[in-house]
């Protein structure tokens, strides 16, 4: 669970599906207002207030929910000082610490749980789809064995480029991940190389690079939200460097 300050009236927050699953949370129980529901926005509060300041004590709150991709949705959540400028869009707020006899639950009256919910379905099996067409592209084009090796920064992959490149000659990428310390992947697969051949080059690389988990979805990743550097080629155009 990732919080946000904005500005002094609105945090965001950006829940996955492994902080739900952590709580035991679906998304039918956050739209619509379950015990899990409401602890899990109370500990979002105390949160805020500790990271941030941000109290709302006898403050109305609203909420718009957002779905931001496949596996997570933001929480915009705002003080409204002026009950009348609540947005339809929002949930309306109250309070924790008095009686759900009076106030419902802060997830009991989301507008449009349904279409929330109905939207967010689609934006996974948008998704989904997209990641499952990514991989079988990738597994299309490269049906050998691959690695993924990560390089703190370009002159660390130029020297175990050099250091391979006599040996190696099979498809290889390499990526820039900026939203990662802007570190480079460089992915290696097997190609006509023997298990033999591929396991000794992998260990020359891993003096140089660190050894990365590879799956399908890994690849998908890496082809949809890295950039890529050098295509097909990377370590033999790298020698040329």
């Amino acid at each position: 669970m990732k919080i946000e300050k904005l500005n002094e009236n609105q945090i965001r927050c950006t829940l996955t599906h492994a902080d739900l699953a952590a709580r035991h949370l679906k998304l039918s129980e956050l739209a619509y207002g379950t015990e899990n529901a409401k602890s899990l926005f109370r500990d979002m509060m105390q949160q805020a207030s500790f990271d941030f300041g941000f109290e709302a004590d006898d403050i109305p709150l609203m909420i718009e929910a957002i779905p931001a991709s496949a596996d997570s949705i933001v929480l915009i959540i705002t003080k409204v000082e002026d009950p009348e400028e609540l947005d339809t869009r929002f949930s309306k707020f109250t309070p924790f610490g008095e009686s759900d006899a009076v106030h419902e639950s802060p997830f009991s009256k989301l507008e449009g749980a349904e279409e929330f919910l109905d939207l967010l379905n689609k934006v996974k099996e948008a998704a989904e789809g997209a990641t499952q067409a990514l991989e079988e592209k990738k597994a299309s084009q490269d049906p050998a064995p691959a690695k993924l090796f990560s390089f703190e920064n370009i002159d660390r992959v130029i020297q175990a480029a050099r250091l391979i490149a006599q040996m190696y000659q099979g498809r290889n990428t390499l990526y820039r991940d900026p939203g990662n310390d802007d570190i480079y992947i460089l992915a290696l697969t097997q190609s006509e190389h023997t298990s033999n051949e591929f396991n000794k080059i992998c260990n020359m690389l891993s003096e140089y690079g660190t050894l990365e988990r590879v799956s399908g979805s890994v690849l998908a990743f890496l082809e949809e939200h890295c950039e890529t550097v050098i295509s097909t080629d990377a370590v033999q155009r790298l020698t040329e460097i």
